[in-house]
């Protein structure tokens, strides 16, 4: 009986090691890249980012539009460490972050408690051959 409850220990932990440092979130988001225009939207539902990567322009500013549906205290904000920007998100409304441009690479955010993740991918975009 106390190897069993060794090993529903040792299990526990390697799971709580896999989602807090280990876990990486789902595919990229695979519409094209947004236009100076256009905003994305993120659904905050079910202890995670839908989407939870999202590829994004270098140098041009995005707007990134969040919606809450979840009612969970770790989902009342999201942190963009990387950039010093932080942002509260109230239930079930839509709430506009403006992102500066962005340098390529890749930019985390979370919940306050770190539970909820997801990654801005800024890539450069591709430069056109100039016409002769």
């Amino acid at each position: 009986m106390i190897w069993l409850i060794n090993f529903a220990g040792l299990a526990l932990i390697g799971l709580i090691v896999w989602w807090f440092w280990l876990y990486r979130p789902a595919a990229l988001l695979a519409n094209p890249l947004p236009t100076d225009s256009e905003k994305r939207t993120i659904l905050v539902e079910g202890g995670v980012y839908l989407p939870a990567r999202i590829q994004l322009p270098a140098g041009q500013p995005v707007t990134l539009q969040f919606l809450r549906k979840d009612p969970s205290p770790c989902a009342e904000m999201v942190l963009f460490d990387g950039l010093n920007l932080s942002q509260e998100l109230p239930v079930n409304q839509v709430v506009d972050i403006v992102l500066p441009a962005l340098a390529p690479g890749r930019y985390p955010f979370t919940c306050q408690m770190q539970m909820y993740r997801g990654e801005l991918e800024v890539v450069a975009k591709e430069e056109k051959p100039a016409e002769t």
